[in-house]
């Protein structure tokens, strides 16, 4: 076997080997991101069967915050609310499963307190496993509809790990391609 042969086929290998780890890393990339989004959709979708409740507001504020000096400030709205479960007073203290949410915009915080005042009533989501977890705002479905995306890098992968493991075809002049 001459010597040019040999340097081919040990490229050509080297070439299969980055190929699989390249196509490898895109299909658990996608995975990893199709699980998380499928269970942010699944935990979404529970948050809509959970139980309504009325609950009223108790406080509704305007909370700002500034990490330095030389940083903005930072805006958010902070709730608190009673609803009765199960003939018990309760008091939940967000809007939705997220957590407080932080914005360089006061209007965005203005937003939220005009649609929840102090006094108002809502709606309140209870989960029927834990009744001190509440809700008035349940999760977007929106990642189902965007899990195509992820599925794409996988479908890459897929497509790149079959690619490598293909036996090399032969051409005319006798040599093997990739």
């Amino acid at each position: 076997m001459s010597e040019s042969n040999q340097n081919d086929r040990g490229s050509d290998r080297i070439g299969r080997l980055l190929m699989a780890l390249i196509g490898l890393s895109l299909v658990l990339i996608g995975a990893l991101f199709i699980f998380l989004m499928g269970r942010s959709y699944l935990r979404a979708k529970e948050m809509r069967s959970w139980p309504v409740v009325s609950c009223v507001i108790l406080e509704s504020r305007i909370e700002e915050r500034q990490h330095d000096p030389h940083s903005p400030p930072e805006f958010s709205h902070r709730i608190a609310y009673t609803y009765e479960w199960q003939d018990q007073q309760r008091v939940g203290k967000r809007i939705s499963l997220r957590g407080i949410k932080w914005s360089s915009k006061r209007e965005a915080a203005a937003e939220s307190f005009e649609k929840y005042p102090p006094g108002g009533i809502a709606k309140c989501h209870v989960n029927p496993l834990d009744p001190q977890l509440t809700v008035i705002e349940t999760d977007s479905l929106a990642p189902l509809y965007s899990i195509w995306f992820p599925a794409l890098f996988m479908v890459g992968g897929i497509g790149m790990l079959l690619t490598c493991f293909r036996p090399p075809r032969a051409t005319i002049s006798g040599r093997s391609s990739p």
